[in-house]
C-alpha cells in the first residue's frame, strides 16, 4: 500500500491553509477546525492523546475537513475564471 505524504509543496502557503481550514470550520482560530469537525460528526476528539479513535473515526474528521477545504477552493477558482470573463 502507497504511504501518503501530507506536505505542502509551497511551505509559504501554510498561513493561508490555515486560514482557510478555519473559515470551512466556521472558527477563527484554525487549531480549533478539527474539533470543529470532529464535533460535527460524532466523534470524541479531545486535545492531547486520542489513540483511542478508530482509523474509520480519525478519517471521518480528516475527510470533513479535507473535503470541505477541497469544495472552498474549487469555488474560488471558478469565481476568479469567471471574473477573467
Amino acid at each position: 500500500m502507497a504511504r501518503r505524504r501530507n506536505s505542502i509543496l509551497v511551505p509559504e502557503a501554510r498561513q493561508q491553509l490555515d486560514q482557510l481550514k478555519a473559515k470551512v470550520a466556521g472558527t477563527q482560530n484554525p487549531e480549533d477546525a478539527r474539533f470543529e469537525a470532529a464535533a460535527e460528526v460524532g466523534v470524541p476528539l479531545q486535545k492531547g492523546y486520542n489513540g483511542q479513535l478508530t482509523p474509520k473515526q480519525a478519517g471521518k474528521i480528516g475527510g470533513r475537513l479535507g473535503g470541505d477545504m477541497v469544495r472552498e477552493l474549487v469555488k474560488m477558482a471558478q469565481e476568479n475564471l469567471n471574473k477573467k470573463q
